[in-house]
């Protein structure tokens, strides 16, 4: 062997056993985030973190940790255990010195792990999910020949996807599971079929879509189903469902008289945005900040300005609940709801919890108590003063008002010399804003803030608006009512003597609750001033006069500067139409422009610190060229530099297939979520959303279905199930229970009654009677008529107080908080609900209507039945117990046909229809048909 030959083999060699010691090192490094964080929450940071901090030591941070404890000392001396306080102090035996205290010791290889850990030199680290977004290499699997095409391989063959290659590449790295867990068989199709519907659109396939799919002999027939599955009108409708856990929305506004409240539009553009394929990061945006990004300039094909859309999508935060019970303050809940959209938010876009900030700093993650409310900034100047007209609200009108609207419109476009007036009128008759709501009147002379919610006024009473800018400002508007008659408000500058700016009799509305909105001219006045409310009420001096709010506001274009006008007049009769109202978000700017502070402790009456908008340090800067509102921070959130936003949709796209998300707390997956399952997987798929697929959401779903891992059967062998019981591994299909509103909609559907009916304001169908029995409300369930008893769950009116039964029963929230995950329960109420709820018997008495003409005898008719339910045929076994089941019921129908008929709600109801209608209603109840396999 030549000697150059010899020394090349040598450094060959030296070179692997270099890269051999290398790994092996590596492989020993103790790694913080996986080892360490955990130990340190679970044993230490109760009380060394983000709520207490003894002995001024806390885990919570890095700079926190490594400084010197409230003794001096170090308790991480980095690459010196020995050195360090926090090893003497878990080694010692005294239990008044031993850490932790009053707890039990940790153990022997807990203490070395974290000895090592800092002989290593207490390297950092961020936790996973705080860490930036980036694209992992796709496994390579199969071998080296298979994946050349020249051999066949089993994985090579099943997988159809990347996110298969993951799948595979997780299982075969275990050493216990890849013995074990092999990939299950694809599906057959009628199964396939039945879960891609559910599950895309919530609605099982029809026989027809089915028989087409059956026939497709086609190589992409998987491919084409799908596609057409997403582009079904009833698509946007199940991902709505899905949304509106998430934006808690209701049709109520919750807490004791739970009033009415109009709702229904976000809904429809929830359905229309899933669609449509919003983008998810424009459907973000425009939730949160829509009232930022409009154009009262454009108009539509119907008429309607082009900042509708956006501007409902901002309706997400006004589902927050409002307190109309008497004596309440205003202020308050105005704050609970601004904390409940601090908290939605990073529920709903950034997956970690965020509410315990508002009284300490976080426990486990690092957000400090004083950045929750710098985060708070943000939402603080929305207009929302939690008063019962739940304003500022976006007018939809009518017919007539709809054609005043439009000549006003015409009217200022015409003589507008400025873009600002034509998007000043427009603000103010779509939202009537800017005003300010009565509440926040002061220096009361004979008058009170009634229910603690408006200021009324008694003969030779006053009250004060204070400082307000009447720069250009010669229109006053009001919102006011009485039953007195003959009363005169006068309104003064800047004191109960000042000059008179008008005066003007009130109008008598019958009760100072119902109001009237009027118009008036003002002198020309510059400057801020205080206005003074003074009431002449002679006639009847005890009677209140209230008002609800005033505006001051320039005159519109083209009419007298100190009289009253054409457009005026129209003005006038535009905002006391009657107009359908959606609660929306808008900023407040100028005088209506909030300072934040610092709630001590989280009590809003105590404020500490002034603050301004801004995000946590843990996270990525907000860009300087963002502006600091809500528009700048739905911005940074979808950026591609934002670490949550991404993770958090994919992983709930994925919960939502799967039964169990990759991060399995969907609600968090911060340092005390579970760890990810497959977080390659994850990270790649955050990644494809945002930049292959630009935030399309159709286009991950479509990623996702199309895999093999979802195809997969969900049969499973003892073995496996005894080895990765929850499905981990996703080493099989998917089997979970439909959701509430998919039961229903499935029965409904299935026996032919469900309307396809879409949009529209909430619906009334059968609940049993007493449900309603809130206190102060007048309301009362009014049962629909027609097809709109039939329509979809996610349409039925939905009372906080009282939600609708069958849906509460499996497990639909009461929608009073955002909810991120429905945990799923089995209880025997719910075979109740199945078996006896009306819908559901109805359902069955149409089912067997329809079966008792597919067949001469009861098992052709039951095997017809379950076929049209389930779109395969009824096994024997079964076939012969439901049989039984009807021979059976029919006896005992025979025997009582009074039975029979009240059963079927009619007078000539047959035995033989009777147990049909039983049967029907069993094959409903039984568990694969309440159950997506």
């Amino acid at each position: 062997m030549k000697p150059l030959f010899r020394l090349s083999i040598a450094l060959v060699v030296l070179l692997t056993l270099s890269s051999v010691v290398w790994l092996t090192v590596r492989e020993d490094r103790v790694d913080f985030n996986t080892q360490i964080k955990p130990l340190l929450n679970k044993n230490c940071i109760a009380c060394h973190g983000g709520v207490k901090k003894a002995s001024n030591f806390s885990l919570l941070f890095e700079r926190e940790a490594l400084a010197a404890a409230k003794s001096g000392k170090h308790a991480i001396v980095p690459g010196n255990a020995n050195a360090s306080e926090l090893i003497r102090r878990l080694t010692l035996t005294d239990p008044d010195e031993r850490m932790p205290l009053e707890a039990p010791p940790l153990k022997k290889e807990e203490i070395e792990l974290l000895r090592d850990w800092i002989d290593q030199g207490a390297e950092w680290g961020n936790h996973w999910a705080y860490q930036p977004v980036e694209k992992p290499e796709v496994p390579e699997i199969g071998t080296f020949w298979s994946r050349l095409g020249l051999v066949e391989n089993d994985e090579v063959k099943w997988a159809k996807n990347e996110i298969d290659h993951f799948v595979l590449n997780k299982v075969s790295q275990d050493k216990e599971f890849a013995p074990v867990l092999k990939p299950s068989p694809e599906a057959d199709r009628a199964t396939l079929i039945r879960r891609v519907s559910l599950d895309l659109t919530g609605l099982p396939p029809t026989e027809q879509e089915v028989t087409d799919f059956l026939k497709d002999t086609s190589p992409d027939a998987y491919e084409k189903m799908v596609d057409r599955t997403l582009r079904s009108p009833a698509y946007g409708e199940r991902w709505t469902g899905m949304w509106l856990d998430l934006a808690r929305y209701a049709d109520t506004k919750g807490y004791e008289a739970d009033l009415a409240r109009p709702m229904w539009r976000y809904r429809d553009w929830l359905i229309k945005a899933f669609n449509q394929d919003k983008p998810f990061d424009q459907f973000t945006i425009e939730q949160l900040a829509g009232d930022l990004l409009t154009d009262p300039n454009g108009k539509t094909d119907n008429n309607e300005s082009l900042i509708d859309n956006p501007l409902i999508a901002t309706a997400f935060h006004r589902n927050t609940m409002t307190n109309d019970e008497g004596g309440t303050q205003d202020e308050e809940f105005r704050v609970a709801a601004v904390l409940d959209r601090v908290n939605t938010t990073w529920d709903v876009w950034q997956g970690t919890t965020f509410g315990c900030v508002q009284c300490h700093s976080h426990p486990y993650d690092p957000f400090t108590h004083e950045e929750y409310y710098k985060y708070l900034a943000f939402f603080n100047n929305t207009r929302d003063e939690d008063v019962p007209s739940d304003t500022p609200t976006l007018r939809f009108y009518k017919e007539a008002d709809s054609v005043k609207v439009q000549e006003l419109n015409a009217w200022v476009s015409q003589h507008a010399t400025n873009p600002q007036q034509v998007k000043t009128a427009n603000r103010f008759t779509r939202l009537t804003e800017p005003k300010v709501n009565s509440h926040s009147f002061d220096q009361y002379v004979k008058a009170s803030l009634m229910g603690a919610m408006y200021t009324a006024i008694q003969d030779g009473g006053s009250a004060r608006i204070k400082n307000m800018d009447l720069n250009g400002k010669n229109r006053l508007i009001l919102a006011w009512g009485t039953k007195a008659e003959n009363a005169v408000m006068t309104i003064r500058q800047d004191s109960v003597n000042g000059p008179v700016l008008t005066q003007q009799p009130v109008p008598k509305t019958g009760s100072p609750w119902r109001d009237t909105t009027l118009v008036f001219a003002l002198p020309k006045v510059s400057g801020r001033h205080h206005l003074f409310l003074t009431l002449n009420s002679p006639k009847n001096p005890k009677e209140w006069v209230m008002v609800k709010w005033v505006s001051v506001q320039p005159a519109l274009p083209g009419q007298p500067e100190t009289a009253l006008g054409e457009m005026d007049h129209k003005l006038t009769e535009i905002l006391n139409a009657k107009a359908e109202l959606v609660p929306v978000m808008q900023e407040g700017v100028g005088d209506q422009v909030r300072e934040t502070f610092v709630f001590e402790r989280g009590n809003w009456l105590v404020k500490g610190k002034k603050v301004r908008a801004d995000v946590p340090k843990s996270l990525p800067p907000m860009p300087a060229d963002l502006p600091r509102n809500r528009l700048g921070l739905a911005r940074w959130m979808v950026s591609r530099q934002h670490p949550l936003t991404a993770r958090v949709a994919v992983n709930r796209f994925w919960e939502q297939l799967f039964g169990t998300g990759i991060v399995e707390t969907v609600e968090d997956i911060g340092t005390q979520g579970i760890p990810p399952s497959h977080r390659e997987l994850l990270d790649w798929l955050a990644v494809e959303f945002m930049e292959t697929d630009h935030w399309s959401v159709k286009k991950l779903l479509r990623r996702i279905v199309l895999s093999a891992t979802y195809r997969q059967r969900s049969s499973v062998s003892p073995e496996a199930l005894a080895l990765d019981p929850w499905n981990k591994m996703l080493m099989r299909g998917p089997r979970v229970r439909l959701t509430a509103e998919q039961v229903r909609d499935q029965a409904l559907a299935t026996t032919g009654l469900l309307s396809k009916k879409q949009f529209g304001p909430s619906v009334m169908p059968i609940q049993p009677d007493g449900i309603w029995q809130s206190p102060y409300s007048p309301e009362s369930w009014k049962l629909s008529q027609g097809e709109d008893r039939y329509r979809r769950a996610l349409y039925t009116y939905w009372k906080r107080t009282a939600p609708y039964p069958s849906m509460i029963t499996f497990d639909s929230p009461s929608r009073e908080f955002c909810q991120l995950r429905r945990l799923r329960t089995n209880t025997p109420l719910q075979a109740l609900v199945t078996l006896n709820d009306p819908v559901y018997v109805e359902a069955a008495q149409h089912l067997a209507d329809w079966m008792r003409y597919q067949g001469k005898t009861p098992e052709q008719q039951i095997q017809a039945g379950f076929q049209r339910i389930m779109l395969r045929p009824l096994s024997p076994a079964k076939l012969a117990v439901l049989t039984q089941l009807y021979r059976t019921t029919k006896t005992h129908y025979q025997q009582q046909p009074e039975e029979a008929r009240k059963l079927l709600a009619c007078t000539d109801g047959t035995p033989e229809l009777a147990a049909l209608a039983v049967t029907a209603n069993t094959m409903l109840n039984l568990d694969e048909v309440v159950t997506k396999e």
